[in-house]
C-alpha cells in the first residue's frame, strides 16, 4: 500500500508541542521527556496503557511507567510487555506473561507473539483507549520490538484506539539505510516488512512509514519526536543512559554490529551469546587465527579483526572453548555492519570446513530472501553479494525518505 504525501498527513500527525527553549546544540531531549515537559496535553483525558520495557526511563534512570503512574495529570491504566518482558526477566524467545506489576498495582499484559485480532483483543479487554509506545531500538530490521510495534498499530486500528510513539535516537545514528530489503515471502516476526536489514530510521519514523505504506488501514497516529537529536549522532553522544534493551545488547558497541552479525545466528557458528561481547565475538570448534587473517585481508574500512578464544557459558557451544574473532570497530564513520558480516561469513566458509548453515535456513528470514545463502555457496565475494542488493535498497531509500523526522 502507498498512501500520498497528503493521506499520510491526514493519518498520522506529529504532537505539537512548544518548542523547546534555545539550548546547547549538544542537548537531546527524547519523546517522553518532551511529553512530560508540555504536561502530558497529547494524553489529557485519557486512558493510557503503554508498551515498554527496561529501556522507557527518564534522564536519571526512572522509569517512565513509575513517573507516569504517580503523576495525576495522566491516566495510566495497563503496561504491554513485549520479547523478554515488561521489567526485562526474560531471555530471547521469551516474555513475562500476565501479571500486575508489584511496583505500580498495574496490569501487565503479554504482547510477544501476538498480532492481528487476538492482539486487538488484548487492547479492547485492557480498557484503554490510548496506545503509547517508547521502547528503545537498536536499528536493525530483524531486532523484534519495532514488529511489536507495527503488530500494536495495526492491532490499535482494529481495537478503534489512537497510538502515539515517543521516540528516542536510533543508536547507531540514522545516516544511511544498509544491506539487503526483506522480501515479502520471507516475512516473520524478526521481519514482517521490506524494510533494510539495517533502516538507519528511529521508532517514530518507522512508525510513519508503517502507517503510509504497510498498514491496510492507518492508525490515528501522533508522534512525539525528539529535540536536538542529529541523524549522524551515535548513542553515546546522546547523554543519556543505555539500558541493555535486550539480554544479549549490553552495550552500544553490541548495537554497531549488531545488523550485520546477528547472521550467523543462521550458522553453525556461535554469535557470542553467553559472553561477554555477544555479537562482538564469533566462533566455533576448529576455527582458529586463520579466519582473523583472511578477514583482515580485505582491508575493510573501519574494522580490524582479532583472533579470540572464548567459552560460552549457554546457547551454541556452552562450556566448550571456540576459536574465531573479536570484532573492534576503529572508525565508527567508515564501518559498514551489513557489508562487514557478509565478509565475515564469505571468509568463515573458505577457511573452516565446518561451516554450515542452520539446517532451516533461518539465514533467509534473516536477510529476507535465500540470495545471501545461496551466493555465498556459489562462491560469490562480499562485493559481489553486497552489490545484488543495490537497486532494491536505493528503492527502499526513496520511500524511506518521505518519512524522516530530523536531518
Amino acid at each position: 500500500m502507498h498512501l500520498s504525501r497528503r493521506t499520510l498527513l491526514a493519518s498520522a500527525t506529529t504532537a505539537a508541542l512548544p518548542a523547546a527553549a534555545p539550548r546547547h546544540h549538544d542537548h537531546l531531549s527524547t519523546g517522553f521527556e518532551r511529553l512530560a515537559a508540555d504536561g502530558y496535553s497529547v494524553l489529557e483525558g485519557r486512558r493510557v496503557g503503554i508498551v515498554t520495557n527496561p529501556t522507557g526511563i527518564t534522564r536519571d534512570t526512572g522509569h517512565i511507567v513509575d513517573v507516569m503512574h504517580a503523576d495525576p495529570r495522566v491516566r495510566l491504566t495497563a503496561v504491554f510487555g513485549p520479547e523478554h518482558g515488561f521489567r526485562g526477566t526474560a531471555q530471547a524467545g521469551g516474555s513475562e506473561g500476565r501479571y500486575d506489576d508489584p511496583a505500580t498495582g498495574l496490569p501487565v499484559y503479554d504482547t510477544y507473539l501476538k498480532s492481528g485480532r487476538p492482539l486487538a483483543d488484548v487492547f479492547t479487554a485492557s480498557g484503554v483507549d490510548t496506545v503509547v509506545f517508547d521502547i528503545q531500538d537498536v536499528g536493525a530490521r530483524f531486532y523484534t520490538y519495532i514488529w511489536t510495534l507495527y503488530d500494536c498499530m495495526e492491532a490499535a486500528q482494529l481495537a478503534g484506539r489512537r497510538f502515539v510513539v515517543l521516540d528516542r535516537p536510533n543508536p547507531v545514528t540514522g545516516r544511511a539505510a544498509l544491506g539487503p530489503v526483506l522480501h515479502k515471502e520471507f516475512a516473520t516476526f524478526v521481519g514482517r516488512q521490506p524494510i533494510a536489514q539495517a533502516h538507519g530510521m528511529t521508532v517514530a519514523e518507522l512508525a510513519r512509514l508503517f502507517n503510509g505504506e504497510f498498514l491496510t488501514t492507518p492508525v490515528p497516529l501522533e508522534t512525539v519526536p525528539m529535540s536536538g537529536w542529529k541523524r549522524n549522532r551515535f548513542y553515546d553522544d546522546s547523554g543519556l543512559p543505555w539500558v541493555p534493551p535486550s539480554p544479549n545488547m549490553p552495550t552500544v558497541d553490541t548495537a554497531l554490529v549488531y545488523s550485520g552479525t546477528c547472521m550467523f545466528e543462521g550458522t553453525n557458528l556461535s554469535e557470542g551469546r553467553g559472553t561477554t561481547r555477544p555479537f562482538e565475538l564469533l566462533g566455533a570448534e576448529g576455527l582458529d587465527g586463520r579466519w582473523a587473517a583472511a578477514a583482515n585481508g580485505l582491508g575493510l574500512p573501519g574494522v580490524r579483526f582479532r583472533e579470540a578464544y572464548f567459552t560460552p557459558t549457554f546457547s551454541k557451544f556452552q562450556g566448550k572453548t571456540v576459536g574465531g574473532v573479536q570484532i573492534h570497530v576503529t572508525d565508527r564513520a567508515a564501518y559498514d555492519p551489513v557489508r562487514t558480516g557478509i565478509a565475515l561469513l564469505v571468509t568463515a566458509r573458505k577457511v573452516w570446513d565446518g561451516f554450515a548453515w542452520r539446517s532451516d535456513n533461518w539465514i533467509d528470514k534473516l536477510t529476507g530472501s535465500a540470495r545471501v545463502r545461496t551466493m555465498i555457496d556459489a562462491g560469490a565475494g562480499p562485493d559481489e553479494v553486497t552489490g545484488a542488493w543495490q537497486e532494491e535498497l536505493a528503492a527502499f531509500g526513496r520511500i524511506r525518505k518521505e518519512y524522516l523526522l530530523y536531518k
